[in-house]
């Protein structure tokens, strides 16, 4: 039966490397190892916090607040047509492992989102995307469990209330609420390739056609060539949303600055790439304290070596305020910032 932790060292459990302790940790396989801890009150007097992969969580401080961790790990086809496949992967696996495997399998649908750090059990939270795809797309069926009942719930695609980088486990009610323990995608078995995002098309032009291989190879190539690697440095990938605005904004932009991105999301609004509004705005590359904007990916915030959260946190507050001063056009942050920023 696992064990209720104490004091334990969280720099190895997150991507930032900021050098933190809970006061408690519940790691946990099945599920009825979870229900079982509900069921003793043992949970009652904390607020929980659930970590996957540790990737998109900002810890600012030592965390006075319980950490539940799901780490069963598994992926397999549990059912299939002619046409499509279902497979189940569980919380702890690593995402870049199921996609490696969807992939080899010739499963289409999650190529795209190759190498996006983090865990299987966050991918629905985050609504994960990549290269005009996101997890939501994908994602059949989400297993959880609820922290106040100890009952299992299932949560259908429609249920899940994906967005860009949101789902409903992100909403009041359902946020440290319930803990994703299980997910069940549903993949193509025919070719169904998006390669118009991004520089993914003429990347393929160097590759001996298309291919899921390819395109895997392509996304990971991209990648790496602009996102450093946390066990190197310490970064938690894309910092902010990529900011929606309402069209007669991004004409004011463009007039002002004729080369500015922007992808249609509707008939009035628009998507502006957040790196291009803090390159622009002069951020790329520049360091306050231990904190840094990585010289490649402007999105990136990193850990230049012994940064405490609160570090990070000034510089992106700061990044926040010239973008907005600039463009009038507020960033929203992408990572979970973990206890009280002073």
């Amino acid at each position: 039966m696992p064990q209720l932790l104490h004091h334990i060292a969280l720099k190895p459990l997150h991507t930032f490397g900021i050098d933190v302790y809970a006061d408690s940790y519940f790691p946990f396989c099945e599920n009825e190892e979870l229900q079982a801890f509900i069921s003793s009150g043992q949970i009652q007097p904390y607020q929980p916090i659930i970590l996957g992969g540790g990737s998109n969580f900002l810890p600012v401080g030592d965390i006075h607040q319980l950490i539940i961790h799901p780490q069963k790990k598994g992926i397999r086809v549990i059912s299939e047509t002619d046409d499509h496949v279902w497979i189940e992967a569980f919380a702890g696996e690593v995402w870049d492992d199921l996609v490696a495997f969807c992939v080899d399998n010739g499963y289409y649908g999650l190529e795209n989102l190759s190498l996006i750090p983090g865990n299987v059990g966050a991918s629905p939270v985050q609504n994960v995307g990549a290269y005009g795809v996101e997890a939501g797309d994908c994602i059949e069926l989400v297993d959880a469990i609820d922290l106040q009942s100890a009952a299992l719930v299932q949560f259908s695609n429609e249920e899940c209330q994906f967005g860009y980088r949101h789902s409903i486990f992100k909403e009041v009610g359902f946020k440290n609420r319930v803990v994703i323990t299980r997910v069940v995608f549903k993949l193509a078995k025919q070719p169904a390739f998006h390669i118009d995002y991004g520089n993914i098309r003429q990347e393929l032009d160097k590759e001996d056609g298309i291919s899921l291989a390819n395109i895997r190879n392509v996304v990971i190539r991209i990648r790496t060539s602009k996102l450093p690697d946390p066990a190197v440095i310490g970064n938690a990938g894309s910092f902010f949303k990529n900011p929606v605005i309402a069209v007669e904004l991004a004409e004011q932009i463009k007039s002002k600055y004729p080369n500015v991105p922007f992808y249609p999301v509707d008939a009035s609004l628009v998507k502006l790439p957040a790196g291009w509004l803090i390159e622009t705005a002069g951020w790329k590359g520049r360091q306050m304290g231990r904190a840094g904007v990585h010289p490649l990916q402007a999105l990136v915030l990193t850990n230049m070596g012994g940064a405490s959260g609160d570090e990070i946190i000034s510089l992106a507050n700061a990044i926040e305020k010239d973008v907005f001063e600039k463009f009038n056009v507020r960033l929203e942050k992408e990572v979970n910032v973990i206890g009280q920023h002073h």
